[in-house]
């Protein structure tokens, strides 16, 4: 295994040991954790929670976990909505670095808005910045709230039983040593989606770059032809 693919092997045992460890000692707290935790980003966070309930090593409801991964989920993208709709413009002068993903964000928008409400949060890179551009754009409170509501569901449930499935499997078949492979899968799953994201945002670059040289060669016809008149 590569050594970054062994670091990244080794903070998610890490992560795994200390949410054992808090959970064990201050019960249900770890919820709060999890609300917090998802409330910025999270999805690593509660699919090894799922995962290591299943497997019995903390005793934690997977129905608490999929309420406050929802909660959290949720209620962050609604604050970065309301952000980007009161403070869009300025703050975005501040993240000149933002700005690819700013322009990767308004193209998938323009594309599809409901589809792209529904699933911005699968897409590694754009959790966050996605609800601020949305807010910026004017869409309605009202259709926000529903779409967002929705795919909030969607994705809790799809990380919370996605690991507690994939915990009874390794648990069935690995025994002690399903916690170590799952952490191997995991950094796994976060390579081979963040290769994606990489591939995409060069295709958009490239489709930028054709776009902007097109219009500079139409500037450039339209320069020429008004100087023949």
């Amino acid at each position: 295994m590569p050594l970054a693919s062994r670091s990244a092997a080794h903070r998610v045992m890490s992560l795994e040991q200390w949410i054992v460890d808090f959970a064990n000692n201050y019960g249900p707290l770890i919820y709060l954790v999890i609300l917090v935790w998802t409330f910025l980003e999270g999805e690593t966070v509660v699919l090894i929670t799922g995962a290591l309930i299943s497997g019995g090593a903390v005793h934690l409801n997977v129905w608490l976990l999929v309420l406050f991964a929802f909660l959290g989920s949720f209620g962050g993208d609604q604050a970065w909505f309301y952000i980007g709709r009161t403070y869009g413009t300025p703050l975005l002068k501040r993240w000149p670095t933002m700005a690819s993903k700013v322009e990767w964000a308004f193209t998938l928008l323009r594309r599809q808005e409901n589809l792209f409400i529904l699933s911005f949060r699968f897409i590694y890179g754009l959790r966050n910045i996605s609800p601020f551009i949305i807010g910026m754009t004017g869409v309605s409170r009202v259709k926000f709230v529903a779409l967002n509501f929705c795919a909030a569901v969607v994705w809790a449930n799809t990380f919370a039983w996605g690991g507690y499935t994939l915990g009874k499997v390794l648990e069935t078949y690995l025994g002690e040593s399903s916690q170590a492979v799952l952490a191997v899968l995991i950094v796994i799953v976060l390579i081979v989606t963040a290769t994606n994201w990489f591939r995409q945002r060069r295709k958009n670059a490239s489709a930028a770059a054709t776009a902007a040289a097109a219009d500079a060669v139409n500037a450039l016809e339209k320069q020429a032809e008004s100087n023949r008149e």
